[in-house]
């Protein structure tokens, strides 16, 4: 089964003493490392097949549910418990071109390891694992705090993408103001809430996920590191207050579009109606000549086509002036 192994898809493997390096470590050494003392394993895995999580499990000893589950890459966010490990699944967000992006962060967590396996749009965790080393101190407290430096970097990196949506936003807030609305516009605010929910729907649960750790697993979150995952409670609310105020303001910009293209919609047959108010005079006068009758008196009077004219004009500029005033016209 090592053979048919993608190495390409260990990111990284490091033996942890004491909270200091000691090394990378190989996937076949991995069990012999974690019988020292005080040591435990950060590996971190980039789209994991089969093969590679099997050998993982067999390091690991990991539960084959866990395992089934990770190598799906269409899990909700939460967190399992089983008999030496916790499994936790956490969406992480990029802001595309054109439309937010989704992935998953798969965690391992025991009391002598820390497995991360990444999927879909995800940032590396490098910078993560960099600062972690640079304080030993913590990373001494064993994999718990790996643990909390990932889920606080997996939140933050949400701001940024709340802050791009905001500015999309802007413009079509702009775009509504000016009084220029459209069906893009439309189509736009539609998707800005979609992303809305999807990323609400990826930052919400892990609230429950952080609350969980903070109560238990005693012999994987020591007590004086379940005061970080408060912490990141903390950002996730001030998150999800961020796109509920947006989603209100969401709300509000389309009701407005809708009340903006109804006020143009209700100008346009005020102009219609305006004028065909007008040309139904030229209409009825000429209509009332047109029936050709033997006898009308009318037409036998050498002033009578001026006078028709000239009322039909009158009549219809005072109208005009009328619908005007009226702001019909």
């Amino acid at each position: 089964m090592t053979n048919n192994i993608d190495h390409s898809m260990v990111m990284k493997c490091v033996a942890y003493e004491n909270g200091i390096s000691i090394g990378d470590v190989t996937l076949e050494d991995i069990s012999e490392v974690l019988k020292r003392e005080h040591t435990f394993v950060w590996l971190g895995l980039r789209e994991a097949n089969k093969e590679l999580l099997l050998k993982i499990q067999e390091e690991f000893g990991l539960h084959d549910l866990a395992i089934e589950d990770a190598c799906s890459a269409h899990q909700r966010p939460k967190i399992e418990e089983y008999q030496n490990s916790v499994f936790m699944v956490l969406n992480t967000a990029q802001l595309g071109d054109d439309s937010v992006k989704l992935g998953e962060t798969h965690v391992f967590l025991g009391p002598r390891f820390l497995v991360t396996v990444r999927h879909g749009a995800s940032h590396s965790l490098s910078k993560v694992r960099l600062r972690c080393e640079a304080m030993p101190q913590q990373l001494a407290k064993g994999p718990g705090f790996a643990l909390y430096s990932i889920m606080d970097f997996i939140v933050d990196n949400h701001m940024p993408v709340i802050d791009g949506l905001q500015t999309r936003f802007d413009v079509l807030e702009s775009a509504i103001f000016q009084y220029k609305p459209s069906r893009q516009t439309m189509e736009g605010l539609y998707e800005l809430k979609r992303e809305l929910l999807l990323l609400e729907g990826a930052i919400t649960p892990v609230i429950d996920i952080c609350n969980e750790l903070m109560r238990f697993h005693n012999d994987m979150i020591p007590k004086d590191v379940r005061v970080y995952f408060r912490d990141i409670a903390d950002h996730i609310k001030r998150i999800h207050q961020s796109i509920h105020s947006m989603r209100e303001m969401l709300l509000a910009a389309m009701q407005v579009h809708l009340t903006f293209e109804t006020v143009r919609q209700n100008d346009v047959v005020k102009k219609l109606a305006g004028w065909g108010a007008i040309l139904a005079i030229p209409t009825m006068v000429f209509s009332w000549y047109g029936m050709n009758f033997k006898h009308m008196p009318e037409l036998d009077w050498e002033f009578s086509y001026p006078i028709v004219i000239g009322i039909v004009f009158l009549g219809s500029a005072l109208l005009y002036w009328r619908l005007r005033r009226a702001h019909w016209l």
